[in-house]
Protein backbone atom coordinates (compact mmCIF):
# COMPACT_ATOMS: atom_id res chain seq x y z
CA UNK A 1 0.00 0.00 0.00
CA UNK A 2 1.47 3.23 -0.73
CA UNK A 3 1.39 5.98 1.70
CA UNK A 4 1.01 9.60 0.67
CA UNK A 5 1.41 13.06 2.42
CA UNK A 6 -0.78 15.52 0.68
CA UNK A 7 -0.28 19.24 1.79
CA UNK A 8 -3.32 21.92 1.07
CA UNK A 9 -2.74 25.81 1.10
CA UNK A 10 -6.11 26.92 -0.25
CA UNK A 11 -8.35 28.83 1.88
CA UNK A 12 -11.74 27.88 2.90
CA UNK A 13 -14.01 29.55 0.51
CA UNK A 14 -11.98 31.10 -1.74
CA UNK A 15 -11.33 28.77 -4.41
CA UNK A 16 -12.48 25.16 -6.00
CA UNK A 17 -9.44 24.04 -6.01
CA UNK A 18 -10.18 23.57 -2.30
CA UNK A 19 -12.99 21.64 -3.00
CA UNK A 20 -11.08 19.62 -6.01
CA UNK A 21 -8.45 18.89 -3.65
CA UNK A 22 -10.57 17.89 -0.71
CA UNK A 23 -12.20 15.47 -3.18
CA UNK A 24 -9.22 13.91 -4.56
CA UNK A 25 -7.55 12.95 -0.71
CA UNK A 26 -11.39 11.23 -0.01
CA UNK A 27 -11.08 9.45 -3.15
CA UNK A 28 -6.94 8.38 -2.75
CA UNK A 29 -8.25 7.46 1.12
CA UNK A 30 -11.66 5.53 -0.41
CA UNK A 31 -9.18 3.07 -2.71
CA UNK A 32 -6.71 2.03 -0.90
CA UNK A 33 -4.04 4.30 -0.01
CA UNK A 34 -2.77 5.80 3.75
CA UNK A 35 -3.54 9.29 3.48
CA UNK A 36 -2.17 11.99 5.49
CA UNK A 37 -2.96 15.58 5.54
CA UNK A 38 -1.27 18.74 6.40
CA UNK A 39 -2.93 22.19 6.35
CA UNK A 40 -0.53 25.34 5.88
CA UNK A 41 -1.24 28.80 5.19
CA UNK A 42 -4.71 29.25 3.92
CA UNK A 43 -5.84 26.12 4.33
CA UNK A 44 -5.93 26.46 7.95
CA UNK A 45 -9.27 28.17 7.47
CA UNK A 46 -10.46 24.87 6.58
CA UNK A 47 -10.97 23.83 10.82
CA UNK A 48 -13.64 26.45 10.63
CA UNK A 49 -15.92 24.17 10.44
CA UNK A 50 -19.53 26.40 11.57
CA UNK A 51 -19.49 28.57 8.42
CA UNK A 52 -23.06 28.36 6.80
CA UNK A 53 -22.90 28.54 2.95
CA UNK A 54 -24.72 32.15 1.46
CA UNK A 55 -24.72 32.39 -1.94
CA UNK A 56 -25.01 35.72 -1.83
CA UNK A 57 -21.72 36.06 -0.49
CA UNK A 58 -20.06 33.17 -1.23
CA UNK A 59 -19.00 32.08 -4.70
CA UNK A 60 -17.80 28.20 -3.53
CA UNK A 61 -19.19 25.87 -0.93
CA UNK A 62 -18.35 25.90 2.42
CA UNK A 63 -14.87 23.17 2.17
CA UNK A 64 -14.70 22.86 5.62
CA UNK A 65 -18.09 20.25 5.43
CA UNK A 66 -15.42 18.28 3.15
CA UNK A 67 -12.90 18.33 6.50
CA UNK A 68 -15.79 17.56 8.43
CA UNK A 69 -16.01 13.89 6.99
CA UNK A 70 -12.47 13.48 7.36
CA UNK A 71 -12.63 10.56 9.99
CA UNK A 72 -14.98 8.14 7.81
CA UNK A 73 -11.88 8.00 5.35
CA UNK A 74 -9.63 7.04 8.33
CA UNK A 75 -8.12 10.71 7.73
CA UNK A 76 -8.07 11.73 11.02
CA UNK A 77 -5.61 13.05 12.38
CA UNK A 78 -5.09 16.46 10.28
CA UNK A 79 -1.48 17.51 11.06
CA UNK A 80 -0.90 21.27 11.45
CA UNK A 81 2.99 22.53 11.89
CA UNK A 82 3.96 23.24 15.62
CA UNK A 83 4.09 26.84 14.35
CA UNK A 84 0.38 27.61 13.65
CA UNK A 85 -0.51 26.17 17.24
CA UNK A 86 -1.94 29.28 18.57
CA UNK A 87 -3.81 30.30 14.80
CA UNK A 88 -7.41 30.75 15.76
CA UNK A 89 -8.53 27.84 13.58
CA UNK A 90 -6.60 25.80 15.62
CA UNK A 91 -7.38 26.58 18.61
CA UNK A 92 -11.09 26.63 17.56
CA UNK A 93 -11.53 23.55 15.74
CA UNK A 94 -13.17 20.33 16.73
CA UNK A 95 -11.06 18.27 14.34
CA UNK A 96 -8.57 15.89 16.03
CA UNK A 97 -5.37 17.83 15.16
CA UNK A 98 -1.42 16.08 15.37
CA UNK A 99 1.41 18.51 15.32
CA UNK A 100 4.53 18.04 13.08
CA UNK A 101 7.41 19.26 12.25
CA UNK A 102 7.17 19.38 8.29
CA UNK A 103 11.01 19.59 7.25
CA UNK A 104 12.51 17.08 4.53
CA UNK A 105 13.39 14.01 6.61
CA UNK A 106 9.41 14.01 7.30
CA UNK A 107 8.62 14.00 4.06
CA UNK A 108 11.07 11.24 2.90
CA UNK A 109 8.50 9.10 5.11
CA UNK A 110 5.71 9.26 2.54
CA UNK A 111 6.05 7.25 -0.81
CA UNK A 112 4.27 10.25 -2.76
CA UNK A 113 3.85 14.23 -1.60
CA UNK A 114 0.99 15.91 -3.62
CA UNK A 115 1.31 19.80 -2.70
CA UNK A 116 -1.81 21.58 -3.55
Amino acid sequence: MKNVLIILTQANLTSLQAHESLSATMVLATFGCEVKVVLQDAALSLLQSDLQFDQLKHVFKVASNMVDSFEFYDLSPIFVESQNKDSIFVKNSTQEIEFIELNSKYIQNFDHVLYW
